[in-house]
């Protein structure tokens, strides 16, 4: 009975305490939403629903160790009841004359006395610890319960964002900047085809150009390995500071390449680990619809100090390297939905949705390398180049520091003072 009490208030203790063979070109379950209480935009009222689905299982813990402790008083009152029998026990053979016959069995009976009061000293101890830390999980509880019905009476009422959101809206963020906005920041843009606005990044130069960025990587912050639903909807974190990593979602990319007879120009601006900036341009820019698994087209490189990565690269291990590694005119592919032209799947072995070949020259979603130089040990399982890759610039076992993708206009690509314009901008990413 003894060990069972002690490893039962233990047991209460630690409850109460921790509540492939082909050649690839370049040679080499459902959407997991973010459970953040909102350090960037948009903000919600997730701190209530996280105290809805925490309180339950906090009371039905607190109901359990209640129910061990009234065990543990029943066996002490037992214990207790147990030591009186066996001292009346003694007072009776005492006076019935049979010391002698029973001298040694007594003995032995009142050291397990002994013993067992020291124990039940111990548990008594125990259990008032233990009834102390109910009493503070009890007023916690309280002060939980206060916090949700706050947090219930505020969410009565629509969220409010409390980052900075520019009021200016438009179809883009040209649009934005043409109705007056001129500082770069958070706005809401309804594309033309689009069902409903959302929110997007505008970087809005001294021009008055205004660039609708749709991917930044900053510093590895995100993990740009998700599925398929997650590509669709966009993931990361929009700040009105731009100091964040996200991918704006494959279908409104869709939505602002579609909507505007303008073509579109697709700026890529690079950062390596040495401070070094360059930028590509594409125009005629296109992202088709998901029946399409979003294609990516484009009419032209429209030039940039960085390289025609797009186009595919000779990596000189097969005469096939640079049509293999091309991406106009290649689907979307994602680990749970391929589309690419390998045998294998591009998009699981180098850990990125992607507008994958067999496999890539260009890979700016890859896994992020601190320091930049990788090797094929570092990538893994598969060994292939799965890092941040630009490979008309440094070579494929190189990942950047930083990447920008964003939309503008052809008409106002080269406003300004012409295409150097955009690279004095460039210099202030």
């Amino acid at each position: 009975m003894v060990p069972s009490l002690v490893r039962t208030a233990g047991a209460l203790l630690l409850l109460v305490s921790f509540s492939s063979a082909q050649l690839r070109g370049d040679a080499a379950p459902s959407c997991t939403q973010n459970d953040g209480f909102g350090l960037y935009c948009p903000t919600t009222c997730g701190v209530a629903d996280y105290m809805i689905r925490y309180m339950p299982t906090v009371e039905r813990d607190l109901s359990h160790l209640q129910r061990e402790l009234d065990t543990i008083s029943n066996l002490t009152q037992s214990a207790e009841e147990k030591i009186v029998y066996m001292k009346d026990s003694t007072s009776t053979v005492q006076k019935s004359g049979l010391q002698d016959t029973y001298f040694k069995k007594t003995s032995n009976m009142l050291d397990d006395v002994a013993r067992f009061e020291k124990t039940i000293i111990t548990q008594e101890q125990q259990i008032y610890q233990l009834q102390n830390m109910i009493s503070s999980n009890e007023r916690r509880m309280a002060d939980l319960k206060q916090l949700s019905i706050q947090l219930q009476q505020k969410c009565t009422e629509p969220c409010t964002d409390t980052v900075d959101i520019k009021p200016i809206t438009g179809l883009d963020c040209q649009d934005v900047a043409n109705k007056g906005a001129t500082v770069s920041g958070l706005y809401y843009v309804k594309p033309r085809t689009a069902t409903e606005q959302f929110l997007v990044y505008c970087e809005i130069d001294s021009f008055g150009r205004g660039f609708t960025v749709i991917q930044r990587r900053r510093d590895g912050s995100v993990d740009f390995f998700k599925d398929w639903i997650q590509y669709k909807q966009g993931f990361g974190y929009l700040s009105p500071d731009d100091t964040t990593e996200f991918w704006l979602g494959n279908e409104k990319i869709h939505q602002l390449t579609v909507s505007s007879n303008i073509p579109t120009v697709l700026r890529i601006e690079l950062v390596d680990w040495s401070g070094n900036k360059k930028y590509a341009d594409y125009t005629m820019f296109k992202l088709g619809a998901e029946a399409d698994n979003y294609r990516l087209t484009y009419g032209y490189y429209f030039g940039g100090d960085a390289g025609d990565a797009f186009d595919g690269y000779d990596f000189g291990d097969d005469p096939s390297d640079k049509f293999y590694t091309s991406h106009n005119g290649m689907q979307f592919s994602t680990f749970d939905k391929d589309n690419d032209k390998f045998d294998g799947s591009c998009a699981r072995q180098d850990g990125s949705g992607w507008w994958m070949n067999r496999c890539h020259a260009a890979h700016l979603n890859g896994k992020y390398y601190q320091g930049g130089v990788y090797s094929e040990k570092d990538a893994g399982e598969f060994g292939y180049d799965n890092g941040i890759i630009w490979v008309t610039w440094h070579d494929r076992w190189y990942s950047l520091k930083e990447t920008t993708m964003k939309l503008i206009p052809l008409s106002r690509i080269a406003s300004g003072g012409g295409e150097q314009a955009g690279v004095k901008q460039f210099g202030g990413l």
